[in-house]
């Protein structure tokens, strides 16, 4: 299938759409062989947003809040957990708080690497927030992939989820 007009130069990798509730607001494409070129790429001039915001609408009294498209896709589509996520550690924004400020509980999902600490600790201090750290050099999806949804529900310290 040939590229649409403009989106040549991301041609072979994974196209990841930002959805809401008046379609599609940006698109990011990530590679499917990140050893030899960037591992994500986005639309140029496109400002960063908050990904998989129709979850805020979905979730009852408890949402996650995750580092990457991937990672949020795993937990709200295999996992379970309503999910937004940012496409990188230092891309939130201060109005994102307000998105999330009227949740019982926000349950950050911190990667397993200096960065995913540094955005949870980040985000604690913007939000009461409980953080549910993966392991070293892991993050949602490599844990999901490796121990399943039961696992990282139990991670989160609530089993009845």
């Amino acid at each position: 299938m040939e590229p649409d007009v403009g989106h040549e130069a991301f041609q072979g990798r994974l196209s990841i759409p930002y959805i809401t509730k008046t379609g599609v607001v940006d698109l990011r494409f990530r590679s499917l062989n990140p050893a030899v070129e960037p591992k994500y790429m986005g639309m140029t001039g496109a400002e960063t947003k908050l990904y998989n915001v129709l979850d805020i609408e979905k979730a009852g009294d408890y949402i996650g809040v995750c580092e990457g498209e991937i990672d949020t896709l795993t937990l709200s589509n295999m996992v379970g957990i309503p999910c937004v996520g940012v496409p990188g550690a230092n891309s939130w924004k201060k109005h994102y708080t307000r998105l999330l400020a009227d949740f019982e509980r926000i349950f950050v999902f911190a990667d397993g690497d200096q960065p995913g600490k540094e955005f949870a600790t980040s985000l604690s201090r913007e939000l009461p927030v409980t953080v549910v750290a993966m392991e070293d050099g892991e993050d949602v999806n490599s844990t999901y992939i490796k121990h399943g949804a039961k696992y990282i529900k139990e991670k989160m310290g609530i089993n009845e989820l």
